[in-house]
Parts: structure tokens; sequence; C-alpha cells
């Protein structure tokens, strides 16, 4: 028998929109409604359900009665989800955690409230935490651990046994060699080369591809 769980997503945004295509269409869960903080409830109904006040959600869908998924972006360095996902956990809500069947993935221990998205490829005796996003299409190798509040961004390379603390980002196409460690709070931008261990709280920025001084209309071929 499926086990069918009832979901509120937080949110109205793309994300909260892209959460209720995924969790509809390749999931067992059924999403009854969405919340909001109060400052941004502009509209009553969003995808044909209602949207509720945060500050009232557990008056409405109390937690014995759904679970919660809470699919925000990086913002502020992980700290809007994470404040959000402590918020609930106070109000006594457990979570939903979203695998797409397209990613390739041998049972790793996953935390709640993890959004992972097709075509990650998530090696043997890895570990994610919760409350993490794992954008499409990442290579993330064995023995590897990922840290909560965590997002990683598309066509990232994670490589064997690297340790990524909590609250960092890995933006799109940043490769990470085998066995470093990315300290907590670090961004690592698209395109970056990490080769040693990353000390807490650090930036990394590749640089932009110079523009050519040819425009497209005179280029002799392409």
């Amino acid at each position: 028998m499926v086990n069918i769980t009832k979901v509120v997503i937080f949110g109205v945004g793309q994300l909260a929109e892209l959460a209720h295509f995924y969790l509809t269409h390749d999931s067992s869960h059924e999403v009854i409604a969405f919340t909001v903080d109060r400052e941004y409830l502009s509209g009553e109904i969003f995808k044909g359900l209602p949207v509720i006040d945060f500050e009232k959600i557990d008056k409405i869908y109390p937690p014995d009665a759904c679970a919660l998924f809470i699919p925000i972006s990086y913002k502020n360095v992980n700290r809007t989800r994470a404040d959000r996902y402590h918020q609930a956990k106070k109000k006594g809500y457990s979570f939903v955690s979203y695998i797409s069947s397209k990613a390739t993935y041998y049972n790793t221990p996953v935390g709640e409230n993890c959004f992972i998205f097709e075509n990650n490829v998530i090696q043997p005796f890895t570990e994610i935490g919760n409350n993490v996003i794992l954008w499409s299409g990442n290579h993330i190798g064995h023995h590897t651990k990922i840290g909560d509040h965590c997002f990683i961004a598309s066509q990232a390379v994670v490589s064997g046994g690297v340790v990524i603390e909590p609250y960092c980002f890995i933006g799109v196409n940043a490769t990470i060699r085998d066995n470093i460690i990315v300290g907590v709070e670090s961004v690592i931008g698209a395109g970056a080369l990490i080769l040693q261990n990353v000390a807490p709280r650090s930036v990394f920025s590749a640089g932009n591809t110079p523009v050519s001084k040819v425009p497209s209309d005179r280029l002799k071929g392409i």
C-alpha cells in the first residue's frame, strides 16, 4: 500500500511552483495548500489551492494532519530557509523530502526537507543532512558528507570523500577535488575549482570569460 502524506508547501514563487509540480507528478504525496509569511500574503489561491498565513498554519492545518515542505532558495547563504525550517519544527511539524525518480541514488541517508532534482548522481556511502537542495545534474562522489542547510546548484562535481559543512552554497559547474573540507557558510561560485581545504565563510568567484573584440556579425566562421 502506498503511503500518502498530505503536504503544505512554503512559498508561492518559482521554487514553490516547482515543488508542487514534482510532488504532484513524481511522488506519492498530496499537496493540499501553500503557506507564506503574512507580509507576503497577497492572494488566497495558488495553483488552485489555498494560501495560508504561516503564523496561523497550525490552526488550519495542524502538525498531526500534514507535513511541510520548505523549498526556499539560498538567500542569505541559506539562512532564510533554515529559519523557516526551525520555526516550523518549533510548531511541531514533520517534513517530507523529495528525491527525483530520475536521480541515481543508492539509499544514501537523506535528512528531512531535502529537495533533490533529476539527474543527480549520488554515489554509495554518502550522507546528506537536513534541509539540503541539490539542483539537477550534480555528481556527489562516494563517502561525501553534505551538512545541513546547503544548496548545490546544477552540474557541480563534488569528488569522493568531501565534507561540505552546513550553510554552504556551491554554484553551477563548480568542481571540488576529493577529500576536501569546505568550511561552514562558504560560497563557491559558478565555475570555481577547489583543490584545497576551504576556511569557514570563504567566498570563491571564478572570472568571467572576456568578450571578443569582434562582434558576431563580423565573424568569418562559427
